[in-house]
């Protein structure tokens, strides 16, 4: 591109091509002038018409990489002087391609109707060889050929969209807009593994903004509104992996929100912290951590009970949910066998985290998260089956009967959509309820007695297999303590008083101590026992105890006088140190804020001083450009008019010419060639002069003899033409005589006619 070629004209061009359909050729020449040097120094009222006309040819051909080159150069050039500008071209080029995704579907439709030929066939026979061979549906090939390509674009645009917006402060709300309207792309089209990329995408500009905090314009998460701005986006994200099911980017997203509310100093709103309890409790539900699926659903009915819009309806069922989850948290693990050790680490890491989500202080147990809600009064507000069923499993001892009064409560809970899900962890309780109290009644049962004992309605039945799994996997896990006898096809219960079975009788209604009880007990029992004995046989023992007694209440009474006045001065010290520590604290971040304000001040300054001169320097360079331009052009323009009148220059000597010296150059040239022109003419007059009168003396013979040729042909045409009239006159003569032969033959009934008609 020439140097003086302004962007104004550039535009004018490229409409130019536009017009002739070369859009290709169109969308180089302004690539080329926006990825220019040049263009640092373009403003950006006239750059800014070239970007959206860039950008609606990127999209209408489809060119993203020419797009992503031509936008990350934009925003260099822009974001110091006019982010709003961005703003306008980054929303026209997304608008663009989410109406061309559109358009595409709209063809899609369209070619989907026009290919169906006949209404009333259902199937034709190229359709049903072609399902044959092939599963796919012509819709969806269709749509693979018309609209797949136009959402690859779509998605390619929001990436690059988002990358250019990220860790720039000043962009950051329309970085949020873009992100969000990301999630909607990806919900309202299912594309769950864009979701994935997208969320990846959005941690690593997070985790990149918290790490470059000193640069320009840089995102500042201490900032409470930038940080409720991240939040929002998360739980957009939240919401969106929800809808699509993918619970393990929703699980990312909740450790996302959660770094985030950690570091906000700012509570969050009770709302969003209920969605996200809310969210939390369908994850865990999920992935069958039935503990701190409790947990959380408790956490979000005590947020849930503080909306103002809650009817008596809806905290009966969260209430019910709340007892529900717990009362279906496993009593034992009964899952896989693994490595004790492994088992163990992996165990205390996952809780910790999990608690850290939940904000509780430590992993939360099936006892505290029932003891917690009967703590809330939630069993007064649950449902009657709900609350039976509690009565049932945590205070009555009915080993015989469980199963069959628990039965009519599963049945009412199926019918529940929101409580249904519980009723497969509720097998597990209610089996471990079972061998619990069967293990305090008997020392050995029939397999049979036990399987007729567990029995459920359709479709809750539990097989033999089922029982006998369940056994197995719990005495591998040690906390039961059965043994399973094929032979004589019975169950006994470990009778070994040495032998301990943990959690064998957690939360269990006790009937009568257990042989290992009553081992572990027997010596505290006997030292309580021979206590008593010598209080009432030994006076001397009893008097020397009370002695022994008040002395100690009265050391104790002067070593709490003492102790608290050490307390006391103590808690004084503290304080004055804590008020101490406080002030240095205080003061320090006083003089650091101070620093840094009046450091980002100088900064600022500096800033601006530097603008100011490249802004003076840019301005300097362009007017000597343009007037060098201008000087240029006329040169050029001049030399242009002296080579077009004939006269010959060398390119090297217009180089080093001036104007002045061109017009002397063209005055000489010209005087030059009139002079030779006059004598040219003068010699060609001459001759021609000489000529003309030679062709004169030699024509005059030819003339007459032309003369005499003429006058024969012209009788000779004459006698034709005269020959050929006649017997047109006389073939015309001849047909009227025939016609007046015709017409009289009808002058008597004429006659007569006009007679009659002139009587009438």
């Amino acid at each position: 591109m020439a140097p003086h070629v302004r962007p104004e004209n550039v535009l004018k061009r490229a409409e130019e091509l536009l017009a002739v359909e070369q859009s290709g050729d169109a969308l180089n020449l302004l690539h080329e002038i926006i990825t220019s040097k040049r263009t640092r120094n373009t403003p950006i009222t006239s750059l800014e018409p070239i970007m959206l006309r860039f950008v609606e040819l990127c999209v209408q051909l489809r060119k993203g990489k020419l797009a992503k080159e031509g936008l990350y150069t934009y925003k260099n050039v822009a974001q110091n002087t006019s982010v709003g500008s961005i703003e306008v071209v980054l929303k026209k080029f997304i608008d663009l391609s989410k109406d061309k995704v559109t358009e595409a579907q709209a063809q899609a439709d369209r070619i989907a109707l026009d290919s169906i030929d006949d209404l009333e066939a259902s199937e034709t026979p190229e359709s049903i060889m072609l399902s044959t061979v092939s599963t796919e549906q012509s819709k969806d090939r269709t749509d693979r050929a018309v609209v797949t390509p136009w959402l690859k674009f779509l998605w390619e645009a929001y990436r690059t969209v988002l990358e250019i917006l990220r860790n720039n402060a000043r962009l950051e709300i329309m970085y949020q807009a873009i992100a969000i309207q990301a999630f909607q792309f990806c919900l309202k089209y299912s594309r769950k593994t864009e979701f994935r990329r997208l969320c990846e995408l959005l941690r690593n500009h997070l985790q990149s903004a918290s790490k470059n905090t000193s640069q320009v314009h840089a995102i500042n998460l201490n900032d409470p509104d930038t940080l409720q701005r991240h939040l929002d986006t998360r739980f957009a994200q939240l919401n969106a992996a929800d809808e699509l099911d993918l619970w393990q980017e929703a699980f990312r997203s909740v450790e996302d929100i959660h770094t985030l509310l950690t570091i906000s100093k700012r509570p969050p709103k009770p709302a969003m912290m209920a969605n996200y309890y809310e969210k939390l409790t369908k994850i865990f539900l999920v992935s069958d951590n039935y503990l701190f699926h409790a947990a959380a659903a408790s956490r979000y009915y005590t947020l849930r009970l503080q909306a103002k819009n809650v009817t008596a309806a809806d905290a009966t069922k969260s209430a019910s949910i709340v007892l529900l989850s717990a009362l279906a948290i496993p009593v034992i693990n009964t899952s896989r066998f693994r490595s004790a050790i492994f088992d163990v680490d992996e165990s205390k890491h996952k809780n910790a985290r999990l608690s850290g989500l939940l904000g509780l202080p430590k992993a939360p147990t099936r006892a505290s998260l029932l003891k917690d809600a009967l703590a809330k009064g939630i069993l007064s507000r649950v449902s009657p089956e709900i609350r039976d069923l509690y009565t049932i499993l945590e205070v009555d001892f009915h080993p015989l009967s469980i199963c069959r009064k628990i039965s009519p409560i599963m049945t009412e809970i199926f019918k529940d959509e929101g409580l249904k899900r519980y009723i497969e962890p509720l097998h597990q309780v209610i089996l471990t309820r079972l061998f619990q109290q069967l293990s305090q009644v008997y020392d050995a049962v029939k397999l049979d007695f036990v399987i007729k004992l567990v029995t459920f309605p359709a479709p809750f039945e539990v097989s033999s297999t089922t029982i006998e799994k369940f056994i197995m996997n719990g005495c591998k896990k040690g906390d039961l303590a059965i043994r399973v006898d094929h032979a004589a096809n019975s169950i006994t219960f470990e009778s070994d008083v040495y032998a301990t079975a943990k959690g064998a009788t957690d939360g269990v209604v006790q009937l009568q101590p257990t042989p290992t009880e009553i081992v572990r007990t027997e010596l505290s029992r006997l030292g309580k026992t021979l206590f008593a004995t010598v209080n009432l046989v030994d006076a001397e023992y009893i008097s020397s105890r009370a002695e022994a007694k008040d002395a100690a209440i009265k050391r104790a009474i002067v070593g709490v006088e003492e102790e608290h006045k050490a307390a006391l001065l103590r808690k004084d010290i503290i304080e004055d140190r804590a008020k101490e520590a406080e002030t240095i604290l205080q003061k320090r971040e006083e003089d650091e804020s101070k620093k840094r304000a009046l450091r980002q001040q100088q900064e600022q300054l500096a800033e601006q001083k530097r603008l100011a001169e490249e802004m003076r320097k840019r301005e300097l360079d362009r007017i000597k450009r343009e007037q060098d331009a201008i000087q240029e052009q006329e040169k050029r323009k001049l030399a242009d008019e002296i080579i077009s009148t004939g006269i010959k220059l060398d390119l090297e000597s217009i180089e080093s010419m001036d104007t002045h010296k061109l017009r002397e150059v063209q005055i000489e040239q010209t005087e030059k060639k009139n002079k030779d022109m006059t004598e040219r003419l003068r010699i060609t007059a001459k001759r021609v002069d000489h000529l003309e009168r030679a062709y004169r003396k030699v024509e005059i013979p030819l003339l007459e003899k032309d003369y005499e040729k003429q006058k024969e042909t012209d009788r000779l045409l004459h006698a034709e033409r005269r020959k050929a009239q006649l017997e047109a006159s006389r073939a015309q003569f001849e047909e009227k005589v025939l016609l007046k032969k015709r017409l009289r033959r009808m002058v008597a009934d004429y006659e007569e006619f006009t007679e009659r008609l002139l009587r009438q």
